[in-house]
């Protein structure tokens, strides 16, 4: 049996369901998380998408495992350059962050506070050296300076996985 997860905006009106293990649970420090963080994060009514430190968690699922199921038009793509790879979707009814989509990728990064209930442990914390809290360090997880190549090999095998599918 496969896992499915909701993950839904505050007013309930934006839901997506991700099915099976995440290819990743992350935090990442890196100056674009942070920024694009606090964009959304400055929106009238917004809820968090960033934790306390300034770290976002994320939840990542292939493509073809991660649907919005109800609300799509009402997801606004926002992108901190115009010509950015990168956009980060918020569902414009509450101004929840949902999801993150890096255009040529073959994976979403779903904002981890989105979800209710039990969610697996966080898997490792990426870009460390552009973290800029003075909190104490979460020890529940491997820190990485950068993007190691851990992560990348996992987004490989799920792409392999996910043409032989």
């Amino acid at each position: 049996m496969s896992i499915a997860r909701t993950a839904h905006c505050r007013c309930g009106k934006v839901q997506c369901v991700a099915t099976g293990a995440p290819t990743l649970s992350t935090v990442c420090y890196c100056s674009d998380c942070q920024a694009g963080g606090h964009v959304i994060e400055a929106l009238s009514g917004a809820l968090r998408v960033r934790d306390d430190d300034g770290g976002t968690p994320y939840l990542t699922y292939r493509d073809d495992r991660f649907a919005v199921t109800a609300g799509a038009d009402l997801l606004v793509g926002h992108a901190l350059k115009p010509d950015a790879p990168t956009r980060r979707f918020v569902a414009s009814c509450c101004n929840s962050g949902m999801f993150v989509k890096f255009g040529p990728g073959h994976w979403t990064s779903t904002y981890r506070h989105r979800y209710d209930g039990s969610l697996p442990p966080i898997d490792m914390r990426t870009k460390v050296a552009r973290r800029t809290s003075a909190l104490p360090f979460p020890d529940d997880a491997p820190t990485y300076r950068g993007f190691p190549l851990r992560l990348f090999w996992r987004l490989l095998k799920a792409r392999v996985a996910m043409l032989a599918a």
